[in-house]
């Protein structure tokens, strides 16, 4: 009885100690397993085009996704025809974050789908306390009033400062001091007291020295983000992951946080 007993605490011992080895083994498994997913697309590397304005919300968005696959990340941000000529020129690169859907036109050609993920909101900004009562569109026409709108031909808000303010028929009745050619340097102009007034896209229009003008005035020229796929894409593993990624909580909690507001 002795001996049976001796053997019973033996083979007790053992089992822990497997079950313990076992525990152990199962749980570096799962650790491994789990790296090895957050990290699924090391080595990879996607190429995308991104308009200036949205560089902020579109930075945070590549860094969050590189973090979780792996996957690098090389983004070119200009405006709208730098980027379209860009592609045309190299044809290269994997996707194109247009300002606007109708800047994909002059490069359909080279996209095979896309799907449009935030709605881009055009503003109208002064100074902080809005020293000249500028209460809409009509108002740039006053005297000694100052504006500067992005370029008409390279950028979407520039062409879309151009359409409202021709569609109200005042376009060559705004003193427009200059045009530039990216959204963040519109809404510079304005913050470093250049100028009275822009047009520009919500998400720009930060800190405490400017304040966006409460007017429906261009409430008809809200526009839609576009994710492009490129025909030069070769990278389709990565593409898809970063597609889906774009529908993630975590990227429409970025787009937010900047002010957009997320379609579907």
């Amino acid at each position: 009885m002795k001996k049976f007993k001796k053997w019973l605490v033996v083979l007790l011992v053992m089992g822990t100690i497997v079950s313990l080895v076992s525990g152990c083994t199962s749980k570096t498994d799962k650790a491994e397993e789990k790296v090895d997913e957050s990290q699924s697309l090391a080595g990879q590397t996607l190429f995308v085009y991104c308009g200036a304005g949205m560089t902020k919300p579109f930075g945070e968005i590549a860094d969050k996704f590189k973090a979780e696959t792996g996957c690098e990340m090389e983004v070119v941000y200009a405006n709208a025809a730098q980027l379209q000529n860009q592609i045309k020129t190299t044809g290269e690169g994997d996707l194109f974050i247009a300002g606007s859907a109708d800047e994909l036109t002059p490069v359909k050609d080279v996209v095979t789908e896309s799907k449009d993920l935030v709605k881009h909101i055009p503003v109208l900004a002064v100074k902080s306390g809005n020293p000249l009562g500028i209460l809409g569109l009509n108002d740039l026409t006053k005297e000694g009033v100052e504006v500067v709108l992005g370029d008409g031909d390279a950028t979407p808000i520039g062409k879309i400062a151009n359409k409202a303010l021709t569609d109200l028929g005042i376009l060559s009745n705004v003193n427009v001091i200059a045009r530039a050619a990216t959204a963040p340097e519109i809404f510079n102009a304005l913050s470093v007291d250049e100028c009275d007034a822009i047009i520009v896209w919500k998400e720009n229009v930060t800190g405490s020295t400017t304040e966006i003008v409460k007017t429906t005035d261009l409430d008809a020229y809200v526009k839609k983000v576009p994710a492009a796929k490129l025909n030069s894409s070769k990278n389709t593993e990565a593409v898809g992951a970063f597609m889906t990624f774009l529908d993630s909580d975590t990227a429409k909690t970025i787009w937010e946080k900047y002010g957009y507001e997320v379609l579907n």
